[in-house]
């Protein structure tokens, strides 16, 4: 397995960094969307993005924000919950990938955490020939509003059982998904999945997804 190797993503005025990493014959590849407060060295997926490689894999992990941007957010907490914004970042991480000769003929998913699960949909809204999967972790796919119906990835919503008003978040944003989609609840888990082996599970459960999505060769989004 390849090690992880740092990244520069042009973003508009902005560069964003990032850490990749592809095991050797990789099937597809899993941009991170980070969210509230959190950045690329968030414990939680960097350990979901490892099980992802070990399945076959690459994965991204992104920083949304750029530093300057995290020290006004770390006092207003205003950026993390402009989702358009945030969209906005990933649709340039997405393009990059498109235009890099190592990666732009793997099919790409989101992995996309609390409000970054809301931007992760909004983007794939907005590139729906680019995005073929996508997972929410303890995720506020409702932040998404109106684009949750042009969603055409097929998305997986995972949430701890323990987290009761973000499942039913999820339940409301999952009504309004038309793609193919899902509702996972983790026994036993609260937001951050913290409870011995439910990040684990979590982990299960989005390599699944895109192992199903990312890696069959005859689909097409429509």
């Amino acid at each position: 397995m390849e090690q992880e190797k740092p990244v520069r993503i042009p973003a508009g005025d902005v560069t964003l960094f990032g850490d990749l990493g592809a095991p050797r014959d990789a099937r597809g590849i899993v941009l991170f969307a980070h969210g509230s407060g959190s950045s690329r060295l968030s414990p939680r997926n960097r350990h979901v993005a490892a099980l992802l490689r070990q399945g076959g894999l690459a994965t991204v992990l992104l920083d949304l924000l750029t530093r300057d941007e995290e020290a006004v957010d770390a006092r207003t907490a205003h950026l993390r919950f402009d989702i358009g914004f945030l969209a906005g970042r990933l649709v340039a991480a997405t393009e990059w990938l498109q235009a890099q000769a190592a990666t732009r003929a793997l099919p790409l998913g989101y992995f996309g955490a609390s409000t970054g699960a809301a931007a992760a949909l909004v983007a794939a809204a907005e590139r729906p020939q680019a995005v073929r999967a996508i997972v929410s972790r303890g995720g506020r796919p409702d932040l998404a509003g109106p684009a949750l119906a042009r969603v055409k990835a097929p998305t997986l919503l995972i949430v701890g059982g323990d987290d009761s008003p973000v499942i039913q978040m999820n339940r409301e944003a999952l009504a309004q998904l038309t793609a193919e989609a899902k509702l996972e609840i983790v026994p036993g888990a609260t937001h951050l999945f913290e409870e011995p082996g439910t990040l684990d599970e979590v982990a299960r459960l989005a390599r699944a997804w895109f192992q199903r999505w990312l890696t069959r060769v005859d689909r097409a989004v429509a």
